[in-house]
């Protein structure tokens, strides 16, 4: 296969799939591993594709984020469920990172006014918590994303390198038992990857209307999380995913 066939090969392989590991595009395509992230790398450049940890996605799936007033109607009773679940495992004197889901900010509306750190890049959640004397809020600044109302970019990303929380508390847009957790862009993707890295416990917080969706931007493994709360809207096959993986799971 002449490499000018190898690259329109994996292409084709990334756009039909929406996403592809490195491992399985070396052996459809019979070369290296290095020779295809050598591939990814020109493919990317040349804007046909997007790479991903350990793979690529289709720059053809590429979604917008959803505007935050819509996601916050979104299945709004299973994530009052698992908000009200989470904050049962905080502790006074917690450090604690929230990201700027709409189930992290019904965290903070549930949330005691108990001695507390709370981290985090939102808008909505640092004005939720603005209220309650005993709660310590530091906010990263940065870009501000409009749709989401939460800080993005270098500044946000490198204010987080700054600190270590003992838990994070965050959401996705989607959740996959092959593709793992995704987002629907890279700036997001990117700063809850600098959360998960400065937490020494990482609880997952998703409805089961993200179960099965592979986004655009690929942001961990589900074996990168410690817990996931849920509902009990997953199908049986869901919830055998789940178990086999080895995640501690509550469904609420």
């Amino acid at each position: 296969m002449l490499v000018a066939e190898r690259y329109e090969k994996i292409v084709q392989l990334v756009n039909e799939r929406g996403s592809i590991r490195v491992s399985e595009l070396s052996e459809l395509c019979q070369v290296t591993e290095e020779t295809i992230r050598r591939d990814l790398d020109r493919l990317e450049q040349a804007g046909r594709l997007r790479r991903s940890h350990g793979g690529a996605v289709s720059v053809k799936d590429q979604q917008p984020e959803i505007p935050y007033f819509e996601r916050e109607i979104s299945n709004a009773e299973e994530k009052r469920r698992i908000a009200l679940e989470a904050v049962k495992r905080i502790q006074p004197r917690d450090k604690i990172a929230l990201d700027a889901s709409s189930t992290a900010w019904y965290m903070a509306s549930h949330l005691p006014d108990i001695p507390l750190t709370v981290l985090t890049n939102s808008i909505k959640v640092a004005m939720e918590l603005s209220t309650k004397e005993k709660i310590e809020v530091i906010s990263t600044g940065g870009l501000l994303a409009q749709r989401s109302l939460s800080f993005v970019g270098p500044l946000a990303e490198r204010t987080l390198q700054t600190y270590h929380v003992d838990k994070l508390f965050f959401s996705c847009k989607g959740v996959h038992p092959e593709f793992g957790i995704s987002e629907s862009n890279e700036l997001q993707a990117r700063i809850k990857q600098q959360m998960l890295g400065i937490a020494d416990e990482v609880i997952l917080l998703s409805d089961a209307s993200k179960f099965g969706v592979k986004a655009f931007t690929h942001v961990a493994e589900l074996r990168d999380v410690d817990a996931l709360i849920t509902d009990k809207g997953l199908t049986k096959e869901q919830q055998e995913q789940l178990e086999g993986s080895g995640l501690t799971v509550t469904f609420v």
